[in-house]
């Protein structure tokens, strides 16, 4: 089939006008707005409302009618069970879209009821490598998976930092644990030994057992899978204990909250994580534009994730009016085959629903402010 796309800056300049009845276009949201990952999961959901919210404002048209978008906003908690309890009651009402979820042991779960139900879907977060890999023509993702995560970082760890010894720590979740597996078969394979291989669960605040014999293997690295609710605290105990090695990590514990988590205690340039995603330098100024807005509107700075939402929710909105269409059935095929160009760079997927030439930055902290190290492809 040939696809005619059509430039979303056109439509969006050609205004509400006209007198004819608005039709709803529900785009579901599922996140953690509980919860120890409510910051990020709220932080995500805000990236996409401001998304809805412009493109009501400008007057977006699909096929020549003026349509209302509308965000519809679940929470799943980052718990699987209530993920597709949020996922059946988008389905059941009949969502044009979802973004979402947050987490890949959640976006994986949930990923077959839309899936069944014909809805689309696109995370703006979820890295595991199945969440796509279970080739659901309706899932899709705005970031680098973990494959591309673990391997960039395993080969920061060696070139960069020097490791030869590394511990290795997840949190049982589907992303943590398939982001240290990752980074540990990435560092094996530039010759690191992995001389523990830990873990503890994504509610956990007590890591004196597994850092005391962590401790006594005298490793030169601590890599963590897993969320900063726990990484924060894993970092505050590893100080506590005189554990002076960097503590590494991916986009989880690559937060604005990280700091106030770990503790003032901790060092400058102790925590080294990489965030699934990044804008080049031409970019910058786009994203910074953005940056202000979003603290404008919401009285915060932005975490990680609302400027992927708000790119998925408007790659979304592209993919329906070249299909001129809402229609999850007509404007599918066109989702599959968009390109958009966001304020995160051009969103465009794959044949498994993977963002293309995904980008990843790399990132310490310094007197409490996360700090760019670099953006790498």
């Amino acid at each position: 089939m040939q696809l005619k796309l059509i430039p979303l800056a056109a439509l969006l300049a050609a205004g509400a006008g006209g007198a004819l009845a608005q039709e709803v276009v529900k785009i579901g949201y599922v996140g953690p707005l509980s919860g120890q990952s409510a910051h990020l999961g709220t932080d995500t959901s805000n990236g996409a409302r401001l998304a809805v919210e412009d493109l009501n404002a400008k007057g977006f048209k699909i096929d020549g009618k003026p349509v209302k978008f509308v965000l519809m906003a679940e929470d799943d908690a980052a718990e699987p069970k209530q993920a597709t309890t949020a996922a059946q009651k988008l389905a059941d009402q009949k969502v044009n879209g979802v973004i979402g979820h947050q987490t890949s042991g959640t976006s994986i779960p949930a990923s077959r009821i839309y899936y069944n139900a014909g809805i689309p879907q696109i995370s703006a977060s979820a890295t595991s490598p199945v969440y796509t890999h279970q080739k659901f023509n309706t899932t899709f993702r705005v970031v680098a998976n973990d494959n591309k995560l673990g391997a960039s970082l395993g080969d920061y760890a060696v070139k960069k930092l020097g490791a030869k010894k590394v511990a290795v720590i997840d949190d049982r979740t589907a992303y943590g644990q398939g982001l240290a597996d990752e980074f540990a078969k990435s560092a094996r394979k530039a010759g690191v030994q992995i001389v523990a291989r830990e873990f503890t669960n994504d509610k956990a605040t007590d890591f004196n057992a597994i850092l005391t014999s962590i401790r006594a293997k005298n490793p030169d690295l601590v890599f963590f899978g897993g969320m900063d609710s726990v990484g924060g605290p894993l970092a505050r105990q590893m100080k506590a204990l005189g554990i002076k090695t960097k503590l590494m990590g991916g986009d989880g514990i690559c937060t604005e909250a990280m700091p106030r988590l770990a503790g003032t205690t901790v060092a400058d340039e102790t925590i080294v994580c990489a965030e699934a995603g990044g804008v080049t330098p031409a970019q910058q100024k786009t994203m910074a534009e953005f940056a202000a807005r979003y603290k404008k509107r919401y009285g915060q700075e932005l975490q990680i994730y609302a400027p992927y939402s708000y790119d998925a929710t408007m790659a979304m909105a592209a993919a329906m009016a070249n299909a001129k269409s809402a229609d999850p059935k007509k404007y599918l095929p066109y989702l599959a085959k968009v390109s958009y160009p966001g304020i995160t760079g051009t969103i465009a997927f794959d044949p498994l629903g993977d963002i293309k030439d995904g980008a990843l930055t790399l990132f310490t902290f310094k007197g409490g402010k996360k700090t760019l190290i670099e953006v790498v492809k």
